[in-house]
């Protein structure tokens, strides 16, 4: 059986813009306070770490994830974190493999909010992602 519903939006930007107000200065200014706190918080994705460190650094990156629309990383931010807090601890294997594909939407979501912070900061504003 396979999923027919249509990938999640990596930025969306309509939601950016109601958040902002469409002030596309603001936008920027969020954006690049979104990148920041994703390398930091990047970081904190090693599955040698305790479970609860991760776990906390995913419930992070969801919620700076929600405020920017960038809603694919805030699901697998999600099950990471889910993962992260379950009553047994999973295995270093099995956190490694869900890290690793949360680090890997990071990367690709990255990638969009650095093209929308210049659409954003450009003069024609173009709609990216």
């Amino acid at each position: 059986m396979s999923d027919s519903s249509p990938p999640l939006a990596l930025l969306d930007r309509a939601h950016l813009d109601a958040m902002t107000g469409h002030d596309r200065e603001l936008a920027v200014e969020v954006v690049e306070m979104f990148q920041h706190q994703a390398e930091i918080w990047g970081r904190m994705l090693d599955p040698k770490m305790p479970p609860s460190q991760w776990a906390d650094a995913a419930h992070t990156l969801k919620g700076a994830s929600l405020g920017v629309g960038a809603i694919r990383l805030a699901e697998i931010c999600g099950r990471a974190e889910t993962l992260g807090r379950a009553d047994v601890a999973p295995s270093l294997t099995a956190a490694a493999v869900m890290l690793s594909d949360l680090k890997d939407v990071l990367g690709v979501t990255l990638e969009a909010t650095a093209r929308a912070a210049y659409d954003l900061a450009s003069a024609g504003g173009r709609k990216a992602s």
